[in-house]
């Protein structure tokens, strides 16, 4: 060969790929559904302002499980600083550029009108000027007590219900700026890869307390450590449970997304994909096969019957999801063989860590099974209170001072009863029948377009897939813990809820309100 130009042609490799040598006519067609569009057809409202609020977040989502989960006092002021602050600096930085949301309020109208009616409830709750046929008994037993006037309320504890109005707006903070933010389909990926890191790094750190149990400690700020249990930074084994879960459940749609997209370029027969699979796990598969693993492996050590059943409930709507949704271009390259393969070989793997390192989880199943009697038992009580105050309620986040009025000999004389480990039980009881579903239905009409958006055939749907499954994970739990009170793990479904609603319509259609046409019409410039 000739080096006329400097080149040794002679010493030229070339790696050939399974798909190189799939005949052209078998190919599949590309689906300009799943290419980047033009900025003219996807612009969602990308600056600099965006960039740095999107960073901000995943770094506020790093910290809230922390301290304790967020779980205590400092954290609840903290995180009630970080997250609507960033909403309003987004807001602000909206006006003075002149541009619309990404996603505007009029397509989420219905959830909004009944979370402003629930939030307006709640204020009603702590009002003073209510009249005295609506206030609780227990303040005019208070004054008489007394012997003096004592401003009375719904609200059996004004401070309780202060404080939940402020986690549940803090909540609501991070649907918003998560939605407005991963409208664009690159972030609403990098939301769901990075939360699925930040998971998988708080899971390292559990297992690796759990082996220094008694002999010495990596907690930094107070111990956390239950003996015989991986809980990493979270007071509640349970609640780290739920917390991976929403990792894994993440890691695995991200791995998904992955294989298919591989597996797509390949096409043709099924050695080629099988050959492109293999190919595609030593390269970014590895570092996302390696997350779901250490995730997993936590989660099972977590020792939760409630968090790994809710997780595989969780998972097994993704594969359906996933799987199930109407799309042309999956019936084209991946059979029906294809997908029961994928989902044998994956079950098979989540079996075979289940039973290396699942002797916690089994083992506490069979001395406790799956069912507690005392827990039973709370929920008739508060059933019973629900029943007394069916309209009004006692007020939102006072579980632990009603209780007590309703306890009986049904629950053992020990402990001190904080939560109901039934999230909905709890909602009714606090905010009344009415409102407590109006906040129920609120975030099921927002799981219900998700769900939407994950049976179609657009290339968001997995993220859709994603949200739908961590709901329905949330959703299960709820019915048997309080991990929706925690909120480490509020925050971080919020956030991920946000995400799979933005991406429920594909990014053809615009979503933006009409901020961006009056600014051209009056002229006003955009900075990015």
């Amino acid at each position: 060969m000739s080096e006329r130009h400097g080149a040794n042609f002679d010493t030229f490799e070339i790696k050939a790929r399974p798909y190189d040598f799939v005949p052209a006519e078998r190919r599949p067609a590309p689906d300009p559904e799943y290419w980047p569009q033009t900025k003219a057809a996807n612009d969602n409202g990308e600056g600099a302002p965006e960039r740095i609020l999107f960073w901000l977040f995943i770094a506020g989502l790093a910290w809230v499980p922390f301290l304790y989960g967020s779980n205590v006092l400092l954290a609840w002021g903290i995180n009630a600083l970080i997250f609507p602050g960033l909403v309003m600096v987004y807001e602000i930085s909206l006006l003075i550029r002149g541009r619309g949301h990404p996603v505007a309020l009029r397509h989420i109208w219905l959830p909004a009108m009944l979370f402003v009616a629930v939030v307006l409830w709640i204020v009603v709750q702590n009002a003073t000027w209510t009249p005295a046929s609506w206030q609780h008994p227990i303040w005019e037993m208070t004054a008489q007590a007394l012997q003096r006037p004592v401003s009375g309320s719904i609200s059996v504890d004004r401070d309780l219900t202060t404080q939940g109005l402020i986690r549940l707006l803090t909540s609501a903070s991070v649907l918003w700026l998560s939605m407005q933010l991963c409208r664009d389909y690159a972030r609403a990926v990098t939301l769901l890869t990075a939360f699925g890191a930040i998971v998988c790094v708080y899971s390292i750190y559990g297992i690796v307390a759990y082996s220094l149990q008694g002999s010495s400690s990596l907690t930094w700020f107070g111990d956390t450590a239950t003996l015989g249990f991986v809980n990493s930074t979270f007071y509640n084994r349970d609640h780290f449970a739920t917390f991976a879960g929403l990792g894994l459940v993440a890691v695995c749609g991200a791995i998904l997304k992955y294989y298919r997209d591989q597996i797509t370029m390949v096409g043709g027969y099924l050695r080629h994909r099988v050959g492109a699979a293999i190919e595609a796990t030593a390269k970014k598969g590895a570092v996302l096969d390696g997350a779901a693993f250490i995730t997993l492996v936590a989660l099972l050590m977590s020792g939760s019957r409630g968090g790994v059943l809710a997780t595989g409930l969780g998972l097994a709507v993704l594969l359906l999801l996933y799987f199930g949704r109407n799309s042309p271009k999956r019936r084209e390259t991946a059979g029906l063989s294809v997908k029961f393969a994928a989902s044998l070989f994956l079950v098979a793997i989540a079996i075979a860590i289940t039973l290396m390192f699942g002797d916690t989880l089994f083992g506490k199943i069979s001395g406790q099974g799956f069912t507690d009697e005392n827990r039973m038992a709370v929920y008739v009580i508060t059933f019973r209170s629900v029943l007394t105050a069916p309209f009004f309620g006692f007020g939102y986040g006072t579980f632990a001072d009603v209780f007590p009025m309703f306890r009986d000999r049904s629950v053992p004389v020990q402990g001190v009863w904080e939560q109901a480990h039934n999230t909905y039980l709890e909602v009714w009881q606090g905010l009344g029948v009415v409102f407590g579903t109006m906040l129920i239905v609120c975030v099921v009409l927002l799981v219900l377009a998700v769900v939407k958006g994950a049976l179609k055939s657009h290339r968001g749907a997995w993220v859709c897939c994603v949200g739908a499954s961590v709901s329905l994970l949330i959703g299960a739990h709820a019915i048997v813990d309080f991990s929706l009170q925690i909120q480490a793990i509020t925050i971080s479904f919020m956030a991920l809820l946000g995400a799979a609603v933005a991406q429920s319509v594909s990014s053809r259609v615009s979503l933006s309100d009409w901020g961006g046409l009056v600014s051209q019409a009056l002229g006003t410039s955009e900075w990015s």
